[in-house]
């Protein structure tokens, strides 16, 4: 967890904006870093407190889902649907270490939802590091979505792509291929296509 918390606290610090903030900054780091069973509780009181920067409850929400403290989840899986990359990531790793089994049902309804593709990258590989039941259907279904001719979203469909090489199902076989057709992503198709030992014959293409 030290180098991610590092990132987060070095970026919070510049959300800072009065001499309180910097008290409570304080106060959320030397709980986060002794993770005692009291300062675990402090930590989860400011997760519903009302009226609190975001920044509070993303350190209090990062502390304890490292910690595999589930009352973390929900303030987890709001960070993972955020509209700030750099939150998403946090809540991702967070997540990942949590061990909570509702993390992947919510990082797939994140990665399936057309309406939320813009923000998916991160419930993408969050569900491959998982390697959960839900991984390989939702990572399969976001990749087929996203075989479109100059979808804004390759990013996204690149990481379902990555994903489902190292997850090693061969349910992926056909998404992968029709992959393949695609120059942004036909790279890494075929390697991840190769670690599933698919090879397509030069002649029709096919496997």
């Amino acid at each position: 967890m030290e180098d991610q918390f590092h990132e987060l606290t070095d970026r919070v610090r510049g959300e800072l904006r009065s001499p309180a903030d910097l008290v409570t900054y304080e106060r959320l780091l030397g709980l986060a870093r002794k993770n005692t069973p009291a300062g675990r509780e402090e930590l989860a009181r400011m997760l519903t407190a009302v009226e609190r920067p975001l920044w509070i409850r993303e350190i209090a929400a990062f502390s304890l889902g490292c910690a595999g403290d589930r009352r973390a989840f929900e303030t987890l899986v709001l960070l993972l649907n955020y509209r700030d990359p750099v939150r998403c990531a946090t809540a991702a790793h967070a997540l990942a270490r949590l061990g909570d089994p509702r993390t992947a049902r919510a990082a797939a309804a994140l990665a399936t939802n057309p309406l939320r593709t813009a923000y998916a990258l991160h419930p993408v590989r969050l569900l491959a590091d998982l390697r959960a039941p839900e991984s390989v259907p939702a990572l399969i279904s976001t990749l087929e979505r996203l075989l479109t001719p100059h979808t804004p979203y390759w990013r996204v469909a690149l990481a379902c792509v990555e994903g489902l090489g190292a997850l090693g199902d061969r349910r992926a076989v056909p998404a992968l291929t029709s992959a393949l057709d695609h120059p942004r992503l036909a790279a890494a198709a075929a390697a991840s296509l190769a670690r599933l030992d698919v090879r397509r014959s030069r002649g029709n293409g096919k496997g």
